[in-house]
């Protein structure tokens, strides 16, 4: 079968769900054919498909597929059409109504090869399956991808990732309706080929995409002493919640040992009754907790956070922004991350709360969410205009000046010093 595989958007990442599942093809015989739109149009000559699939790991990315859908389908008329990834179940009513056949999420790569074999599928799989070593042959050059700045030097970045899911059930989060507490281990020596063919490939940083690198983290330990005994000039990030940071504090010393040059945290917020509500499982001592251990460990920490949400108040905005510059994290934050409104997809957790189902609106099919409006329009307001602010080429710290003016914070009392100060992605979106 001729199979043509497309993603919209993943983050400036060589896309793995490309990768991945054109192993699992090509192994079975099929004919793959994997574009990055992000990287490459959709060349003249549209090669012939039988089956056209979509990758869908995130919300943007589904936004772009369902715009090209329509041009796909006048391309390939005679095609059966499958829309595969996390965003795919939350997604299914608007995306069979655009003209997609099959839908194919949780661990996708059985469901993609039992569909070109002429199979049934199931929207949701959370079955086990023995991962294949993805296959990056054919996608654009890793030096065309977002890169590790660290100071003045520049590191070729890969992307692999070592599970999927999550046993954590937070609120907002769009990977709980799909894996509803479960994760998912790819096997340790799949992990460690795919590092090892991306470093032939010119990667000097890898970055492993787990939503929780210590759901597994016996699992992850073991991955990154490998990492280091044979790549030892090679550097990673990973994903790590407050509350494993935490539980598995002994482990901090071990990820800055094996060469993790900084770790996300999904912080969402420091204020302990919105975190609460979105059952995110930590506090604001929490997070400071660890943001005290990660740097006696020497390790950089990057919270990510929701600021604005229907019960964020302009004080309680302020307030982050203080906890920010207090504590020394202007550099560590992307200025993106300060204008963050909150999400509310279909399937969300927060759909159970009934004070949510009185705020939102009804499911806007164009954009994908419940939308909502905060009871004090200065803080959409400022929301859009910091989002605005966040495409400036400026230093992170002349940006968040800049937003400390908006939310009329005081004076700010601050060098504004070089963005580099701390490692960091290029392509900080992450949504």
């Amino acid at each position: 079968m001729r199979i043509l595989l497309l993603s919209t958007y993943e983050m400036g990442r060589q896309p793995f769900g490309l990768a991945s599942p054109a192993a699992w093809l090509r192994n079975a015989g099929h004919e793959v054919t994997a574009i990055d739109l992000t990287r490459a149009r959709l060349p003249a000559g549209m090669p012939p498909a039988d089956m056209v699939c979509l990758y869908l790991p995130m919300h943007t990315a589904t936004r772009l597929a369902l715009k090209l859908i329509p041009k796909l389908r006048a391309l390939h008329p005679e095609a059966h059409f499958c829309a595969y990834g996390l965003y795919a179940p939350l997604n299914e009513t608007v995306l069979r109504e655009s003209g997609i056949q099959s839908i194919v999420g949780g661990e996708f790569e059985q469901g993609l090869l039992d569909l070109a074999a002429g199979g049934a599928t199931e929207p949701i799989s959370l079955a086990r399956q023995r991962f294949q070593i993805p296959d990056r042959a054919t996608l654009p050059a890793l030096n065309s991808y977002a890169q590790l700045i660290d100071g003045p030097v520049t590191r070729t970045t890969g992307y692999t990732e070592a599970t999927r899911g999550c046993k954590h059930l937070c609120r907002h989060c769009p990977v709980v309706p799909v894996y509803q507490g479960t994760f998912r281990v790819v096997q340790r020596e799949i992990v460690l080929a795919d590092i090892r063919q991306q470093v032939e490939s010119g990667a000097r940083h890898i970055t492993f995409g787990d939503p929780d690198f210590f759901n597994g983290s016996t699992h992850a330990r073991v991955i990154v002493e490998a990492l280091h005994v044979e790549f030892p000039h090679i550097t990673y990030d990973v994903t790590i919640k407050i509350e494993h940071l935490l539980k598995h504090r002994d482990l901090i010393p071990v990820l800055r040992a094996t060469g993790c040059a900084f770790a996300v945290s999904a912080v969402e917020s420091i204020d302990d009754q919105l975190l609460a509500l979105l059952e995110k499982g930590h506090t604001r001592k929490d997070f400071l907790e660890a943001l005290s251990l990660m740097r006696a460990a020497g390790l950089p920490l990057a919270p990510t956070f929701i600021p604005f949400t229907p019960w964020t108040t302009m004080e309680g905005f302020r307030d982050l922004l203080r906890l920010i510059a207090a504590e020394d994290l202007i550099p560590n934050v992307p200025p993106i991350q300060m204008g963050i409104r909150l999400l509310i997809p279909e399937g969300s957790r927060l759909l159970e709360l009934p004070e949510v189902r009185e705020f939102v609106g009804p499911f806007d099919p164009g954009k994908l969410v419940y939308p909502w409006r905060h009871p004090d329009p200065a803080m959409d307001a400022l929301s859009a205009e910091i989002q605005t602010f966040a495409k400036s080429k400026a230093s992170r710290a002349e940006i968040f000046a800049q937003i400390w003016g908006a939310a009329h914070c005081g004076n700010l009392d601050m060098p504004l010093g070089s963005r580099a100060t701390v490692p960091y992605l290029n392509e900080p979106w992450y949504c």
